[in-house]
């Protein structure tokens, strides 16, 4: 099977990367060290090529009923451009479709950004909601874009020095927020818990971005340091965390849907019928090894399993997210199955790690 490109392919190799299969795409996997690469976004700064997400522009009158009904968050909250939501998508059993970013730019512009994985699929759903709802709206995927990720403490200070034209209009965004510069969509979303950018452009142009930010001291990083990123950071892994046979109030997404409002969306009536059993729940592991997803854990409620697991850079410690019955509470002890032994660990709350440190006591 010939893996798909993103537009930055011929960059990473020159660049020394060592390139995997992830998901059907080729993809960099670190540039040399995953551990420097993790410490460079938390202590100064590092771009990601995210060229492989999808965005997906909702364009027409009555997008934000549509969405209101698509949506398990409320898009209501939408109510000055630029703003974003963080949202999942449901099927109609409270299963998790994809979880998304969805971006309001005027009453008849939304713009969502989906997971690679998912995205054909989360597009197919999106017309056959629309078909039956809201016929009028056009639907495109934007594979003419690529999307660059900025990420850490100084993410902004060599972003205005790579591109100083960006600095009048997106140095005030707030996070959550985006701005439409040209041809550049610029927002101030990541998938870290750094300060920083996402930035989809043109993807012709996308090398001649990728080498600026080089060329201001931006290092690349790879798929590797994004995951420990991630989890350090509490943020959910479609396929990992949750996928379609788990309701959001199992993944730790409840802050995500709104169940408050009269609103309906797809899969509202399922959340309602079935309240969560289990809890998304952070582990440090207290004694020698790796947590990795898929190994069980032993509690006094019952067992559940690690749905993402790794070594923590920050923390120097290994930890894991785990979906755990809902009775077991933080600072209790656990036990891990971890190849033939039983490893002590300890339950805490998640993010383990923000803005360059940890936020846990350990």
């Amino acid at each position: 099977m010939t893996l798909q490109q993103t537009p930055l392919n011929a960059a990473h190799r020159a660049m020394g990367a060592k390139m995997v299969d992830f998901g059907g795409w080729d993809m960099p996997l670190h540039y040399g060290s995953q551990l420097d690469e993790h410490h460079q976004v938390r202590n100064d700064a590092g771009m990601f090529d995210v060229s492989h997400m999808r965005g997906v522009d909702m364009r027409g009158e009555g997008v934000r009923d549509f969405l209101r009904h698509l949506l398990a968050n409320n898009v209501d909250k939408l109510q000055i451009p630029g703003k974003a939501l963080y949202s999942c998508m449901l099927r109609p059993d409270g299963g998790v479709i994809d979880d998304l970013i969805v971006y309001f730019m005027s009453e008849s512009w939304f713009r969502i950004v989906v997971n690679a994985g998912t995205a054909d699929n989360d597009i197919a759903w999106m017309k056959e909601q629309a078909a039956a709802r809201a016929p009028q709206l056009e639907i495109s995927s934007r594979n003419d874009l690529a999307m660059i990720a900025v990420q850490g403490p100084n993410a902004a200070a060599k972003l205005w020095k790579a591109m100083p034209g960006l600095r009048e209009l997106a140095e005030s965004l707030k996070p959550f927020n985006a701005v439409e510069m040209g041809s550049m969509f610029v927002a101030r979303t990541g998938y870290t818990g750094e300060d920083g950018f996402e930035i989809m452009l043109p993807a012709p142009a996308a090398a001649f971005f990728w080498q600026a930010l080089a060329d201001a001291g931006v290092k690349p990083i790879g798929l590797g340091a994004r995951d420990t990123l991630r989890l350090e950071a509490g943020m959910n892994l479609y396929g990992h965390d949750m996928d379609e046979t788990i309701s959001p109030l199992e993944a730790g997404l409840a802050w995500t849907v709104d169940l408050q409002s009269e609103r309906d969306f797809v899969g509202k009536a399922a959340l309602l019928a079935k309240p969560a059993t289990r809890r998304l729940i952070g582990l440090v592991l207290q004694d020698r090894g790796v947590l990795r997803d898929h190994q069980i854990v032993h509690t006094a409620h019952g067992a559940g399993e690690i749905t993402s697991g790794s070594f923590s850079p920050t923390l120097n410690k290994s930890i894991a997210l785990a979906r755990l019955p809902a009775a077991v509470q933080i600072g209790d002890s656990v036990q891990v199955a971890v190849r033939d032994k039983m490893l002590a660990a300890t339950v805490v709350k998640y993010p383990f790690a923000r803005n360059g440190k940890a936020v846990i006591s350990l």
